[in-house]
């Protein structure tokens, strides 16, 4: 079980290192165009053919994963670290803090997640920097709940009363005493809001939302790709496979998180 366990974290590692690597890799200009071989199939210079430009679909393909990617982890890191810091404060303080922090969460939850990234996006304006910090809010209040369950559950433990007894500071108890008892749930869903959050990049930039073009963008690969899937339907294919192992590979990893943190209890 071991063994199983480490797929996951081997498959999800492989997929964040070869986007990483794709500046380094020997591949052809994403963005060049080249329209007297458009809608090209698959050959020695380009493996996985080319698109309705001319452009290289196996570059677009990687690099569209390094944008989908650190949209993902942008986000997820941002809301996890004010979720946690929300978290915390609202578990520990209690009284007003936990007010503040609870219903504000509640309000972002009103509104549907894909609306609402719709209408910030609309009025923002497209990009990857704008879908970050929009993403982040919308994962919010996930971490925050999460983490303020966390601090419930173990406010009252042996250890965080023995902190308060030697006269530690509140945020070395919520830091150095709480939160690293509670690192796995919160490990768990910062997975669970990458996963959700490239499917949700993915979606905007379908709809011409998200990324803007000409930059790669999976999105943008499989909304081109429909409108000349007649012609090329490997087009359809490429994008659609890899945003679908990738979120397979997130969500293996989810599972193998949530069962290590269950074991280790």
């Amino acid at each position: 079980m071991r063994y199983l366990g480490r797929i996951p974290i081997l498959g999800v590692a492989a997929i964040v290192l070869l986007a990483l690597a794709v500046p380094v890799l020997p591949l052809a200009d994403p963005l060049h165009i080249d329209v007297a071989h458009h809608l090209a199939s698959p050959s020695f210079a380009h493996p996985l053919g080319q698109d309705e430009y001319g452009r290289d679909v196996l570059s677009r393909l990687l690099w569209g994963a390094r944008v989908s990617l650190s949209v993902a982890g942008g986000s997820a890191a941002l809301a996890c670290a004010a979720g946690v810091l929300l978290g915390l404060a609202g578990g520990f303080w209690r009284g007003a803090a936990e007010f503040l922090t609870l219903r504000s969460m509640d309000i972002v939850l009103c509104f549907p997640p894909l609306l609402l990234a719709l209408l910030v996006v609309t009025l923002v304006g497209p990009g990857a920097a704008t879908l970050i910090p929009v993403l982040a809010v919308l994962y919010l209040p996930g971490f925050v709940r999460v983490v303020y369950a966390g601090v419930l559950a173990v406010r009252a433990q042996d250890y965080v009363e023995a902190a308060h007894a030697i006269g530690a500071r509140p945020a070395r108890i919520m830091l150095r005493t709480i939160l690293p008892n509670i690192a796995g749930p919160v490990l768990v869903q910062v997975s669970l809001t990458a996963a959700a959050a490239v499917v949700l990049e993915s979606g905007l930039s379908f709809l011409g939302l998200g990324v803007v073009p000409p930059a790669p963008s999976w999105g943008l690969m499989i909304g081109a790709a429909r409108a000349t899937m007649t012609q090329a339907p490997l087009l359809l294919l490429w994008p659609c496979a890899a945003l679908s192992l990738t979120i397979l590979a997130m969500n293996a990893l989810c599972d193998a998180l949530r069962d290590l943190v269950a074991g280790g209890r």
